[in-house]
């Protein structure tokens, strides 16, 4: 039989009145406050709480903030050289608060965000680390997905799906031998080599470049082709699969883990092969 004590305790949890999470599970859900312990965060009920008083900031690539955002939400990048002359200027125009997100709890620009605001001297800022997955799942009300109201949770890409669509590096480049498909390195300046990874068969386009990429996508569409095509560590692509959804393009597959995976198993075989 349960002591009284536990069964208090039972009765707590069931009526929400005491924490399901302990600080370390906490911790252990968003590895980046650990090492940013000096940014202030706002849970994704807080936010909600607090999205008209606040100046909500997406600090991601303008292609992922097209892709899908928090409703009323600016853009500055993070790796935009301006980015704290932005926020100051965010800043001035009034006193609300400032909060910035990311891609979810593993992604560490919200904290940088907040670092980089601090070091420029602009208080009040705050990292929404749950991310913007999160947010959609929860308020599918107030997100944009490629510039529309998401509306519905279940029209996010699950990563069950994503998955589908995923080839290991050795089996995307036999692919492409075996296969007229369109190769495309969709990797941004700063992470692109000199050289790509499939001289003579691949085409390199930007993401925020919707001209040439939607060009790339008609040619594989006109002439029945397949898209073939990889970032840098296999996560922009995530983004770029809802872009193929709306444009009609069912025939693609994208590399697992990116460049940066082709390169490991490129290492690892030669190694393994001394």
């Amino acid at each position: 039989m349960p002591s009284i004590k536990q069964a208090l305790v039972t009765l707590a949890l069931l009526a929400g009145m005491l924490p399901l999470a302990s600080p370390a599970a906490a911790e252990d859900e968003f590895p980046g406050r650990k090492l940013y312990p000096d940014v202030a965060t706002l849970s994704l009920e807080q936010l909600h709480a607090r999205l008209d008083e606040v100046n909500t900031v997406d600090v991601r690539s303008a292609f992922e903030y097209k892709t899908l955002h928090i409703s009323g939400a600016s853009n500055i990048p993070l790796a935009d050289p301006e980015f704290a002359a932005k926020l100051a200027e965010l800043r001035a125009g009034n006193d609300k608060d400032i909060v910035v997100y990311c891609n979810g709890k593993t992604c560490m620009k919200s904290y940088k965000a907040a670092q980089k605001a601090a070091a420029a001297g602009i208080d009040r800022v705050y990292a929404y680390d749950a991310g913007i997955m999160d947010w959609a799942k929860a308020y599918p009300k107030q997100a944009l997905l490629l510039g529309k109201p998401l509306g519905d949770a279940k029209r996010l890409i699950s990563k069950a799906e994503f998955k589908k669509h995923l080839l290991s590096p050795g089996d995307f480049g036999e692919r492409i031998a075996a296969s007229n498909a369109l190769v495309l390195d969709v990797r941004d300046r700063l992470q692109r080599d000199s050289l790509g990874i499939f001289p003579g068969r691949e085409r390199r386009v930007y993401l925020d470049d919707s001209k040439k990429l939607d060009r790339y996508i008609r040619k594989a569409l006109q002439g029945n082709r397949g898209l073939l095509i990889y970032d840098a560590a296999g996560k922009q692509v995530r983004w770029l699969q809802y872009y193929l959804k709306d444009r009609g393009v069912r025939n693609y597959a994208f590399m697992k883990g990116g460049a940066r995976a082709y390169y490991k198993e490129m290492t690892d075989d030669f190694l393994g092969g001394k």
